[in-house]
């Protein structure tokens, strides 16, 4: 009985380890094809910006709302229909002829993403027992880092060889593995409820508000994004007033209120994200505009920092089960300020013995920063709320993740306007790209603080 039980185990996190590959390997890899991509359909810096915009707000906006409905109509519905839809639109994207049309598909993807990751965690989770959550936590991390470790290699290699499109192509394969183990290998829901009500009007709050404060924020240089972001921060205050007048809501804003853990864990991760999401973004143009290497040569420069990534999280997370959370997490946070502030010092010339131990650094701290953070946000709360935690730290990385992409969108928009990418001045170019660090360096700065201040676990 206990091998069936460990084989059903196994077998799930087989499922979610696969999916939780394929998104970091599909922005990783297409951050490389990016200047080609931007080259063959004539995009500027801030539609390129877009590609990766795009998905991540479509995944945003409708997290928490999937995650609700998962819980009343089956998370394992959820997960395979949102791999499914990102299969799909994969395919769809290497066909494109239109910037415009590549950055809707994009929309779309980060929606089925949206799908799937509201679950996967919920899923994964609810399978083990407690005492060892935190080694599958970090065993999951971990594969999210060779997604990001392979993506970077693998796209350039493709993209160099066999150009932009077979990037999303290869796509295919991966999400359809999952789709197929995942149909025969997830468990029934036992957790959803039937008579749990979806708050379709916190839903509609939620979504608008959310839409609004992240659109704004990425095109807040124009009077009307302003307008945008002001109206975002009405709606949101709207939708917490509503919220906290229900019973089952939405999402249970108390817990912000009431858990400080939970809280300040998901404070922590937005800041956190803010401030490094873009890097690879900036460097990968850097890298193949700057300084004239292949696609897949800045790919092999930048499989540098998820490779550390990929071997120190799920030892950062089996350390988080011995010893807090908050220790670990809040040195990850320092040395990923001092990794952004070493980038602040990069040059148009600067060689690759000063580029890789940077992008070592900054990977060795995400991977003390991200499992245990994890952990200690999943540890803060009880079973029947896993999937609001997950939803609400997913959340809060995706949204991070767009405000590091508004902030470099913001400063290209700035200094580079609407000119094609490959008609930007260098001086131009490396001006953003110092800017773009100092205020991340900053911004993490001050994260150590919200990681430091949440409190114990254990």
């Amino acid at each position: 009985m206990e091998s069936v039980i460990t084989s059903k185990r196994s077998t799930v996190l087989m499922v979610i380890m696969i999916a939780s590959f394929l998104t970091p390997f599909t922005g990783s890899s297409i951050n490389v094809a990016m200047p080609l991509i931007g080259k063959d359909l004539n995009m500027t810096a801030v539609l390129l910006s877009w590609v990766a915009t795009a998905y991540l707000l479509g995944s945003a906006i409708f997290l928490i709302p999937f995650g609700a409905l998962a819980d009343l109509y089956g998370r394992r519905l959820f997960f395979l229909w949102g791999m499914t839809v990102f299969m799909t639109t994969s395919l769809l994207m290497a066909f494109v002829l239109d910037g415009w049309v590549l950055v809707l598909l994009r929309a779309i993807q980060g929606i089925g993403g949206a799908m799937a990751f509201a679950t996967a965690m919920p899923i994964l989770i609810s399978v083990f027992p407690p005492e060892e959550r935190g080694k599958v936590i970090g065993l999951n991390t971990g594969v999210v880092y060779i997604g990001l470790s392979l993506g970077p290699f693998i796209g350039g290699f493709l993209t160099t060889n066999f150009g932009w499109s077979s990037v999303f192509l290869v796509n295919v394969p991966i999400a359809l593995l999952s789709i197929v183990f995942g149909f025969f290998g997830l468990p029934k829901d036992d957790l959803k409820s039937q008579t749990k009500k979806i708050d379709y009007f916190g839903s509609v709050l939620y979504v608008t508000s959310l839409f609004a404060l992240m659109y704004g924020f990425s095109t807040i240089k124009n009077y009307s994004g302003v307008l945008i972001l002001v109206a975002g921060f009405l709606l949101l205050a709207t939708f917490i007033k509503w919220e906290l007048k229900l019973a089952d809501p939405l999402l249970d804003v108390r817990l912000f209120c009431n858990n400080r853990v939970f809280a300040l864990s998901n404070l922590a991760a937005l800041i956190n994200y803010s401030a490094t999401f873009a890097i690879s973004f900036l460097l990968s143009l850097y890298l193949q505009q700057v300084k004239g290497l292949s696609p897949q040569s800045a790919g092999v420069i930048l499989i540098s920092q998820p490779v550390i990534q990929a071997i120190f999280s799920p030892l950062s997370g089996r350390l988080s089960d011995k010893i807090e959370p908050q220790l670990i997490a809040s040195i990850g946070m320092f040395l990923t300020t001092m990794g952004l502030v070493l980038l602040f010092f990069l040059k148009t010339d600067s060689s690759n013995a000063f580029i890789i131990p940077c992008l070592a650094l900054l990977g060795f701290s995400f991977a003390l920063f991200s499992s245990p953070n994890t952990n200690a946000v999943m540890s803060s709360v009880g079973k029947k709320l896993y999937a609001t935690a997950s939803s609400t730290l997913g959340t809060m990385r995706i949204t991070g993740q767009t405000m590091s992409m508004g902030i470099a969108s913001f400063v290209l928009a700035q200094f580079l306007g609407d000119i094609p990418l490959a008609a930007a001045t260098v001086d131009a170019f490396m001006l953003c790209t110092k800017i773009c660090f100092a205020i991340f360096a900053v911004l993490c700065g001050l994260g150590i603080f919200a990681s430091f201040a949440r409190g114990k676990v254990h």
